[in-house]
């Protein structure tokens, strides 16, 4: 076997592991970094993030092409669907992006190899390539091999006519009726796609109302939003199975009559893939979800081994594992790096848009802080309704003697894109008062965030 020494092998080639390969590399480290895929980007750009969005920016087109010109006097006639484009299209930013970490780490000097990854000891990763195995030896190993779709027990998943959100990004004809077993963030996004589409879609919760984590106000404006738009939401809806009998699929929920439809999506959240790392050699401990425990600088209970992303748990978002793989680096090298837990944001990508950062009402009043808040409407705001977006709000959270930003919460057109002021407010432990001292160009839609700063003190110009 041959053995090859390198000062960091980084496990993963996803956002937690290209990133933290690169941010070795420019710190002056010998960095490996082992992905078992010829694509690296990991679930993100390979069949999360990126291949969602552009399904979800091709089927919105496509819905305003047909439902919304004629308000702007645009008549638009004949407009038809072209899947196989449609997903060409997906297949061919995947692509580019994809090949692009490839380039970085290269450009980097960041040495790549393909192949599964398993721990021998503290020090050495070994990887089956096509030739031979190889073993990467390192006084520093960083895990970060992401996570996956979680499974559901009595739901028979073919890949087929039911499987999760990697299949439902590949369909190459729209489902009549299409059943989403799951209303959070992966199945409202992926649910939207195929409504705009055509499929009849319904989704089913077992909570008590969708986006379950998320702030209770905004989650209420979602579904009403979404019900508006044609899809059908059952909530309190405990899903017992899901089969296919060989002519359609039938979802039985607890109390219920099966529902028949056409392809079933099972969007129930994500769980780690810390499995056949190695760690049990090592003595490394999952809890019962399969998370790895790290301490304060994402070092497992095995000097030398660390872990970051999904992996370790807490939200579980791309841009979350690439700065925690970067502090995680950064504290190796000595740095004093942090990363504020607190301010990191997260982004439904429907329509409207749904941000946040920060703690929710719910949150807020269980844990007994006292805060005040401040509301916007879209529809109070000219360029919103210039661009014909009027569904949504803002809302900012603010401890009620210091004003300072402790949440804020966003429902509407580019809330992904708005968010990012408050993200950047927070960070710098800003009071709802400094927002509202800010310049906003006008007209923008950036004018409600700072509408809704100024409501907290109850000093709004143009809402009552």
């Amino acid at each position: 076997m041959q053995t090859v020494a390198h000062d960091i092998v980084v496990v993963g080639g996803g956002p937690g592991g290209y990133v933290a390969a690169i941010r070795a590399a420019q710190l002056g480290f010998n960095t490996a970094c082992v992905d078992d895929n010829a694509k690296l980007g990991g679930t993100c750009l390979r069949v999360g993030c990126i291949p969602s969005k552009a399904l979800l920016e091709s089927s919105h087109l496509y819905h305003v092409a047909k439902e919304q010109l004629a308000a702007h006097g645009i008549t638009a006639a004949g407009v038809q669907l072209e899947l196989s484009t449609m997903m060409s299209r997906k297949d061919k930013i995947v692509d580019q992006l994809t090949g692009g970490i490839g380039m970085l780490l290269k450009r980097n000097k960041v040495s790549a190899y393909h192949g599964r990854a398993k721990l021998a000891d503290p020090e050495t990763v070994v990887t089956q390539t096509d030739n031979e195995p190889i073993a990467l030896r390192a006084k520093s190993i960083i895990l970060a091999t992401g996570s996956r779709p979680a499974t559901m027990r009595g739901v028979e998943e073919d890949g087929v006519h039911i499987g999760n959100s990697t299949m439902a990004l590949g369909w190459l004809e729209v489902p009549p009726r299409l059943v989403v077993i799951g209303g959070g963030y992966i199945g409202l996004e992926l649910g939207s796609v195929w409504n705009r589409l055509g499929s009849r879609v319904t989704v089913l919760e077992g909570t008590e109302r969708i986006l379950p984590g998320m702030d209770a106000e905004i989650a209420m404006l979602a579904h009403r939003a979404f019900e508006k738009q044609g899809i059908e939401f059952r909530v309190k809806s405990w899903v017992e199975s899901a089969v296919w009998d060989g002519s359609q699929c039938s979802v039985r929920c607890k109390g219920n009559e099966p529902i028949m439809c056409d392809r079933v999506l099972v969007a129930t959240g994500r769980v780690p893939c810390s499995q056949d790392l190695g760690l049990e050699s090592l003595g490394i401990e999952t809890d019962r979800r399969g998370f790895i425990p790290v301490d304060e600088n994402y070092q497992t209970p095995v000097k030398g081994v660390f872990a970051v992303g999904d992996l370790i748990g807490g939200a579980m978002l791309a841009h979350k594992a690439s700065e925690e793989g970067v502090v995680c680096i950064e504290r190796i090298a000595g740095k004093k790096s942090h990363l504020n837990y607190d301010a990191i944001p997260a982004v439904v990508y429907t329509h409207p848009e749904i941000a946040t950062v920060g703690k929710s009402e719910e949150q807020l009043k269980e844990a007994g802080v006292d805060y005040v808040k401040g509301v916007c409407p879209y529809g109070a705001n000219g360029r919103a309704l210039a661009l014909g977006e009027s569904v949504g709000r803002v809302k900012i959270l603010a401890h009620a003697k210091t004003d300072r930003v402790l949440g804020v919460h966003i429902i509407g057109a580019h809330a992904g894109d708005l968010v990012a002021e408050a993200t950047a407010a927070m960070e710098f432990g800003a009071s709802s008062e400094d927002i509202a001292r800010c310049c906003h160009a006008h007209p923008t839609l950036s004018e409600i965030l700072h509408e809704a700063s100024l409501a907290v003190s109850k000093r709004a110009i143009h809402t009552a």
